[in-house]
């Protein structure tokens, strides 16, 4: 794995967007730390917050509350895990996305030609993946994300999460494989969820021709060259698309790990009115 100059592998200040590239290129991965201050979180977790119990109380549009990722779908009566297109309802949030320095870190991975996807799929995403009894959500499965739409032309991405809260192994974290995102990963042919996966599926992609080394687990197994990624409130980490990547469950059933999540896009950006395309393949 390279190793950058930063004391902290895999983080870079914002003005960094040549070590962060570098790192990125070798590993599907890194993390942006100073772009955001405490105010700019503040207005995040705020703006956000509200959204969500706007959601719960029924003052929202069905399009931004979602059940699809959850594991118990009763619980989303009296809470929400999810509130989708958060982009239309934080101004901090779009600010953020627009940041010159985050657009060049994004543009200095993928390309130039990258776009956000904040209008169509699930748009922009605030998730409250906490482990307690009202939540709806667990852990999220061994899994790439360009197998979720495997059909469409909209590859290569990169995917961002802004952290609101840090991460530990108490309130969970990220699992990801380095260097996975150069393998061509098969799109998947059978399905833990029993969800169909579409004949029109891409067979694999990645950033080269090389054929994983071994197969991808279905569930949460112990993954050779498998690291975790612990984030701090304010951190905006980048992963490929076509980075392994599985979410831990926390151990502490009173923690929050609280994030903002979407992607930015270099492949063809779909026409106004496109079927999406959603193939839940990870197990959760």
């Amino acid at each position: 794995m390279a190793v950058p100059t930063s004391p902290e592998p895999g983080v870079f200040a914002p003005d960094d967007v040549s070590g962060l590239a570098d790192f990125y290129r070798a590993n599907g991965f890194a993390t942006i730390r100073g772009l955001l201050d405490e105010s700019s979180t503040i207005a995040i977790e705020q703006e956000c917050v509200d959204a969500q119990q706007r959601v719960v109380a029924g003052e929202l549009p069905e399009r931004h509350g979602s059940t699809v990722f959850l594991d118990d779908v009763a619980k989303a009566e009296r809470f929400a895990n999810y509130v989708e297109f958060v982009n239309e309802l934080s101004p901090a949030l779009r600010a953020t996305l627009a940041d010159a320095r985050l657009l060049a870190a994004v543009r200095a991975v993928i390309g130039d030609s990258a776009w956000l996807r904040e209008s169509n799929g699930f748009g922009v995403v605030y998730q409250d993946a906490r482990p307690g009894r009202e939540s709806g959500y667990s852990r999220i499965g061994w899994h790439s994300d360009w197998q979720a739409s495997p059909s469409m032309d909209i590859w290569p991405s990169t995917a961002f999460t802004i952290h609101i809260d840090a991460t530990s192994p108490a309130n969970g974290f990220l699992r990801v494989v380095p260097g996975s995102h150069l393998w061509a990963t098969p799109a998947p042919y059978r399905n833990v969820n029993n969800v169909d996966v579409p004949d029109t599926a891409q067979p694999a992609r990645g950033w080269t021709d090389t054929p994983p080394p071994f197969e991808m687990p279905l569930g949460f197994e112990k993954v050779p060259g498998e690291i975790g990624v612990y984030l701090e409130r304010g951190d905006i980490l980048l992963h490929d698309a076509y980075l392994w990547h599985s979410a831990a469950r926390a151990t502490d059933d009173d923690t929050t790990r609280r994030h903002v999540r979407g992607g930015f896009f270099a492949g063809s950006k779909p026409a106004i009115g496109t079927p999406d395309e959603f193939v839940k393949n990870a197990a959760r």
